[in-house]
């Protein structure tokens, strides 16, 4: 099992984190709310389910495009329904 990360596909401030460190999640779950300059809010989520390794940001602090905002251990088992 490999380590991942979850990028930021935006610059903005980091509005709220819905994980903690060593919790688990599943796909397409809400993970982290990012603002946008313009007001806008972005939902990030992801195609996979796992457990969060380490939280490189906190709420209320900036972020980029491309900036790591957490690393995580992916599931190798399908958790999804239909």
């Amino acid at each position: 099992m490999y380590v991942d990360v979850i990028l930021s596909p935006c610059d903005g401030r980091v509005e709220k984190i819905s994980i903690s460190k060593n919790s688990r999640f599943y796909e397409w779950e809400q993970l982290f709310q990012i603002k946008k300059a313009d007001g806008s809010v972005e939902i990030i989520d992801i195609g996979v389910s796992g457990k969060i390794e380490t939280l490189e940001v906190l709420e209320g602090e900036p972020v980029v495009a491309g900036e790591v905002l957490a690393y995580f251990k992916e599931d190798l088992f399908v958790t999804g329904s239909d």
